[in-house]
């Protein structure tokens, strides 16, 4: 989130909120975060949060396959709350553990694409982002790869701000996107934390 990676960081108890603004070629676009503790006892919690969300980012830990395993529950508790018209963002963190990695790459990007969703703009080129299908990328939040693409995909992938009423200009004129993404950990461990 603020370009470094704080290792004293202490996993999400409940909600957390944070605004980042993403600079596409003819807009911005303001994405208000939820991250969402990924923790079964805070499961309660969560569909209230989904319910107004554009996107909805799922996270597992690739060294930890059951947290893989975990993503199809959180995909479902999604679409009971949003239906098909949600952008579905999955994300495999934690590359820099490559001797640990229990999930392969080809593994997420298969499972992705079988995923039904709202895929926002149409990005045919673009290889993780399929027709239907979630947006998959891999990223490392400690080592910071892939976390400034993650929400560059988020916002191309959401609609134009000229389609959208909660548009407002920015500082520098141009038009500002408002939209709600939740960031969800698909880990159960209470050692479980977003650090995007």
């Amino acid at each position: 989130m603020y370009d470094k990676f704080d290792a004293t960081y202490q996993a999400t108890i409940g909600i957390d909120f944070l605004s980042k603004t993403v600079h596409l070629e003819q807009r911005a676009v303001r994405l208000q975060l939820w991250d969402t503790a990924g923790q079964e006892r805070f499961r309660s919690l969560i569909p209230s949060y989904i319910r107004d969300s554009a996107v909805a980012v799922i996270v597992y830990d690739v060294a930890n396959r059951q947290s893989f395993l975990n993503v199809a529950k959180w995909i479902d508790e999604v679409k009971q709350e949003r239906g098909e018209n949600v952008v579905i963002a999955i994300v495999g963190n934690k590359t820099d553990l490559v001797d640990d990695r229990e999930v392969e790459t080809e593994e997420g990007e298969s499972f992705a694409r079988t995923v039904s969703c709202s895929s926002g703009n149409d990005n045919s080129n673009n290889n993780s982002q399929n027709n239907n299908g979630a947006i998959f990328i891999e990223a490392s939040a400690k080592a910071g790869y892939n976390v400034k693409a993650l929400f560059r995909k988020i916002a191309t992938a959401l609609p134009s701000a000229e389609t959208k009423k909660d548009s407002e200009k920015g500082s520098d004129g141009t038009k500002e996107q408002l939209v709600d993404v939740k960031l969800t950990s698909s880990t159960s461990s209470s050692a479980a934390g977003c650090q995007c």
